[in-house]
């Protein structure tokens, strides 16, 4: 296992000792081509003297003590001056009508309180697009994932780490292996692995969920016969959808939303996080109790052994935010690890979602109209804390 430790240098000491060894680090952006290049990672500042434009830049893998004002002919980063520009006129449109005469010199010079913010968005940006990158090394499946910021400075979770697959604390097992597996040559019409189980095929010819929420899904495992291709082997290959990481506009901090239209009744996402005891989650819960935000959610199917924790470690559903009248919801899923005390959590959509509309699901786990009926409902997210919702639904119930 590998450890990770913060480093105690910054990004720039470290770019200034690679250029003074001539150490190619891509991380850090520098490469090859730039070891002995100029190039412009970002744009800081503005000012005219003498009739002329001058802007000061921020070198690509140059520390800050290597800024140089340079006349705006020398600038060859159309798409960056235009970025500048496009941050100092959203400052400028957010500004109080008293904060006005920050920017009556602007034709001159840029008051300094312009420039801080046009340089803490640009090295937001930055964070953001490394962060945006990480997260596509670590995801197992098809769907690309982006990050989005319009809002306002908030960069990357400081202590959040992507994992695919359930992560087990000291004395739980979560890996399981299945005993048998079925022999179907067509396991959509065949005696499958749900028939075996007891319970009613989960999917319809064009892999879309039919059972009522509440019902288990049993999937094909490693030991079955059929190949990647049956139609019983769904949320097992992966969220198949392109999504987003946004920064949501009224203060719910960040949210998920699709990037491609999903139809009704499909696979989205899986819930994960590290799986720990419930005397655990209740030590945890009471610690969470003061900022009022938690993300474990019990593992009941049948018992009350065991609950996920996505706080730390999660994958893009840690950011799915609630909703009153959600697009999504909650099944339990067993495929290899047929232990009923440790189901995966797997999200379907409730209804056809348009491309770039926010998911969300209910943290009380209550189904739509259309999935469920008023006697199911599935257990809930600890939710400890009254929180008021701002979930916007027609329908909101006005707290958590």
């Amino acid at each position: 296992m590998a450890w990770c430790v913060p480093c105690l240098a910054s990004n720039e000491t470290l770019q200034e000792l690679c250029r003074k060894e001539l150490l190619i680090c891509k991380c850090l952006g520098i490469t090859r081509k730039n070891l002995n290049n100029y190039e412009v990672e970002y744009i800081c500042d503005h000012k005219v003297e003498k009739g002329k434009e001058y802007y000061l830049v921020k070198w690509k893998g140059w520390p800050e003590s290597h800024n140089t004002w340079e006349p705006k002919q020398n600038l060859k980063c159309s798409a960056l001056l235009k970025q500048f520009y496009s941050d100092l006129y959203k400052y400028v449109s957010e500004l109080k009508p008293g904060k006005a005469s920050l920017l009556k010199n602007s034709i001159k010079s840029l008051d300094r309180s312009v420039s801080d913010y046009i340089v803490k968005k640009a090295k937001q940006r930055i964070a953001l697009k490394r962060w945006e990158e990480e997260l596509n090394r670590k995801k197992s499946h098809n769907g690309m994932l982006y990050v989005e910021n319009d809002v306002d400075l908030e960069g990357p979770p400081r202590d959040f780490y992507y994992i695919n697959d359930y992560k087990a604390s000291p004395g739980v097992n979560t890996l399981g292996e299945a005993i048998v597996g079925c022999e179907c040559a067509d396991c959509f019409t065949g005696k499958c692995c749900p028939t075996e189980a007891g319970v009613v095929f989960a999917y319809n010819e064009h892999r879309q969920i039919k059972i009522q929420p509440g019902r288990p899904i049993y999937e094909c495992n490693a030991r079955c016969k059929c190949g990647p291709d049956c139609p019983n082997r769904v949320v097992q290959k992966g969220p198949p959808y392109s999504l987003c990481i946004f920064r949501t506009p009224n203060g719910r901090g960040w949210g998920v939303k699709t990037l491609q239209k999903i139809k009704k009744h499909s696979f989205v996402m899986e819930y994960v996080g590290e799986v720990i005891t419930s005397e655990e989650a209740e030590r945890r819960g009471q610690q969470y109790d003061s900022t009022g935000i938690t993300y474990l959610f019990d593992l009941d199917y049948e018992s009350d052994e065991f609950t996920v924790d996505a706080a730390r470690y999660g994958n893009v559903s840690h950011f799915v935010n609630h909703s009153c009248d959600p697009n999504l919801q909650v099944f339990n899923v067993f495929i290899d690890n047929l232990d009923v005390r440790l189901p995966r959590i797997a999200l379907f959509s409730t209804r056809p979602i348009k491309a770039g509309e926010e998911l969300t699901f209910d943290y009380q786990m209550k189904g739509s109209a259309d999935l469920s009926t008023d006697s199911i409902e599935l257990s809930p997210a600890k939710k400890r804390v009254r929180t008021t919702c701002r979930c916007g639904a027609a329908i909101c119930r006005g707290y958590l």
